[in-house]
């Protein structure tokens, strides 16, 4: 349950996955749960519900134990689905198990497979329907699950790490961050090296403070220095360090960056960007644990946390050479991959608002926190946002100083809106294409319809269920986009 699915207008919407092979029956519940507001996605079969769950996002999956399942092919586990369908919604339990962890599974079963149901439920399943259904107990069963995500997901101990001891400036509500800093918690405590990679502006350094400050090494120092960009001499310099007269102009003794982080973190970034012949003087550092500074013989132990960081594909600079194997396999003790912003655009809405406030105490102090409205706040959330994080906090900086601009000295409450937006980052919605609906995948072989369909399934979402919203940003007409949620059972 996302920011945008929760409570809105004081009702509970939610995604929710039906799978059901006669299509009747599944209409009938359909309706029933769109009703309350739910969104449902309705499929008729094993493989097109693997497709769903590995494709989609949802909160709630309702699935018949028995259907027709997959014509022959594997589905998760290794298992397949026999020819009565008799095990189809236990594959359906477990995929959704390892593809939707967050999600709740509801089993819709016969009266005679009430005793496989409470298995089922055993192995994960949130609670079990009967046939024939009464329609106010189903309703009430899948209501529940969805309210149990959206508490799970309000309630759950790293659900707002902006102001989480620890976490500072870290936004996370998106399930794949929180995972992150869920691993970041288990690592830090541990001694281990560990590796950040993710594209520019997803927030490396901020994971890496928080690994320190997660650590038994938090109460001592924490020095980051960016290996990109220097050179090889000045770079060995800044990290071990240099005595008198090792160089023109050496006229005292200095430590580098090891010696200054002694009994701390040291952060590495860019450490791709490193030359080859410094690798190994770094390598030698981590395996020793000693370092030597510049026009010195005498070694001196240091004792670090090691923290380091690129934006490169690694594995690929060791396969051409231009990256040391050894050193790799040495800094990648416990690897954390950043997403990029596009694929967790329900990151999107907590961050902006957290930017607005924070500027807005810069650029004004003295005046309300601005608002900002429902079709900017959808905007901003609809950009692929190449320079991730740190692209969207410069451009929520530029709305707050261009409205600050225009209030001039009133004192009047201050609403940010679509006209906010820099001119260069709307241009660029229409080059952002498929890739900014999605994550960010190829697209190439995907039909047009799975295209639309995917469209309009992730608008609903950020619109939280809003139909008339979802047009106007599909750039459709009302009744076209009711024909197309009946056609594709998006209603």
């Amino acid at each position: 349950m996302t920011e945008r699915d929760g409570q809105v207008g004081g009702r509970l919407v939610a995604q929710v996955l039906i799978v059901e092979d006669e299509p009747d029956h599944a209409e009938v519940m359909a309706d029933a749960l769109r009703k309350p507001g739910h969104i449902c996605t309705i499929v008729g079969s094993v493989d097109a519900a693997m497709a769903e769950l590995r494709g989609g996002a949802f909160d709630v999956i309702v699935t018949d134990l028995r259907m027709p399942g997959s014509a022959g092919q594997e589905t998760v586990d290794g298992r397949r689905v026999g020819a009565d369908g008799g095990d189809a919604g236990l594959l359906v339990l477990g995929a959704a198990r390892q593809l939707q962890p967050a999600a709740e599974t509801v089993m819709v079963t016969a009266h005679g497979d009430v005793p496989t149901a409470r298995a089922a439920f055993k192995e994960g399943a949130y609670d079990f329907v009967e046939k024939p259904l009464d329609l106010e107990v189903f309703r009430g069963v899948v209501n529940r699950a969805a309210e149990t995500v959206l508490l799970r997901h309000e309630s759950g101990p790293l659900d707002d790490l902006v102001q989480h001891d620890g976490f500072e400036g870290i936004i996370a509500g998106s399930e794949p961050m929180r995972r992150i800093l869920r691993t970041v918690k288990t690592v830090a405590a541990s001694g281990i090296p560990v590796l950040i990679t993710g594209e520019s502006g997803t927030g490396k350094e901020l994971i890496a403070q928080a690994v320190h400050r997660n650590s038994p090494r938090s109460q001592r120092r924490y020095v980051a220095f960016n290996c990109a960009g220097q050179a090889e001499s000045l770079l060995e310099d800044q990290l071990f360090g240099h005595v008198r007269g090792a160089f023109t102009g050496a006229e005292r003794d200095r430590e580098g960056v090891f010696e200054y982080a002694n009994g701390g973190t040291l952060f590495l970034d860019e450490i791709g960007d490193m030359p080859l012949s410094m690798q190994a003087k770094l390598l030698r550092v981590l395996e020793s644990g000693e370092v030597v500074r510049l026009g010195s013989n005498e070694a001196r132990k240091t004792d670090v946390r090691f923290v380091s960081a690129t934006n490169q594909d690694l594995p690929r600079m060791v396969r051409e050479g231009a990256f040391r194997e050894d050193l790799y396999f040495r800094i990648n003790g416990a690897h954390v991959h950043l997403p990029p912003l596009r694929e967790r655009r329900e990151d999107v809405p907590r961050i902006v608002r957290h930017a607005i406030a924070k500027y807005a105490q810069q650029v004004a102090p003295d005046r309300p926190t601005p608002g900002i409205t429902d079709a900017a706040l959808m905007r901003l959330t609809a950009c692929a946002w190449p320079g991730n994080v740190r692209q969207l906090l410069n451009v929520v900086q530029n709305m707050v100083v261009v409205a600050a601009g225009e209030a001039g000295e009133k004192r009047a409450e201050v609403t940010l809106d679509v006209r906010h937006i820099p001119d260069e980052v709307r241009a660029a919605e229409a080059d952002d294409g498929d890739e900014s609906a999605g994550s960010g995948g190829s697209l190439a072989g995907t039909s047009l319809e799975a295209l639309e369909k995917r469209a309009i399934r992730e608008t609903l979402r950020l619109t939280a269920g809003n139909r008339e919203q979802a047009a106007k940003l599909l750039g459709i007409g009302e009744r076209t986009l009711y024909r197309k949620l009946k056609e594709y059972g998006l209603r």
